[in-house]
C-alpha cells in the first residue's frame, strides 16, 4: 500500500512558477513510476508528465514540455513537479500516482493522491 499526499498548491499569475511535492509513504518508494495527471474544470483527468522508479526515463505531455520539470527524490520519498512559464489553462487539480512498471501517458495507476489545486490567474 502507498499513500500520496500532494502539496505546494496555490494561486499564481500567469508567467509565474510553483513546485508540487508528491509525499509518499512506504519503504518501497524507489519501486514505484510516478505520474502527475490534472484535471480541469469540466474536463477529464489528463496525463501531465511521470519518471520511471530511479528518475532515468521522463515522459511529457506535449502541452507541458519544456515548461514543467519532473523529478524525484528517492530518499526523501518525495516527487516533484516544477512548473514554469503558467499559463490560464494550467489551472486545474493536480494529482501524483504510483505504479510498480512506467509505461508511457497511461492513466492506469494504482494509487493516487487526493489532490492539490493550482489556479493561474490572467
Amino acid at each position: 500500500q502507498v499513500q500520496l499526499v500532494e502539496s505546494g498548491g496555490g494561486l499564481v499569475q500567469a508567467g509565474g512558477s510553483l513546485r508540487l511535492s508528491c509525499a509518499a509513504s512506504g519503504r518501497t518508494f524507489s519501486s514505484y513510476a510516478m505520474g502527475w495527471f490534472r484535471r480541469a474544470p469540466g474536463k477529464g483527468r489528463e496525463f501531465v508528465t511521470a519518471i520511471s522508479s530511479h528518475g532515468s526515463s521522463t515522459y511529457y505531455a506535449e502541452s507541458v514540455k519544456c515548461r514543467f520539470t519532473i523529478s524525484r527524490d528517492n530518499a526523501k520519498n518525495t516527487v516533484y513537479l516544477q512548473m514554469n512559464n503558467l499559463k490560464v489553462e494550467d489551472t486545474a487539480v493536480y494529482y501524483c500516482a504510483a505504479r510498480k512498471l512506467l509505461v508511457p501517458t497511461t492513466r492506469d495507476y494504482d494509487y493516487w493522491g487526493q489532490g492539490t489545486q493550482v489556479t493561474v490567474s490572467s
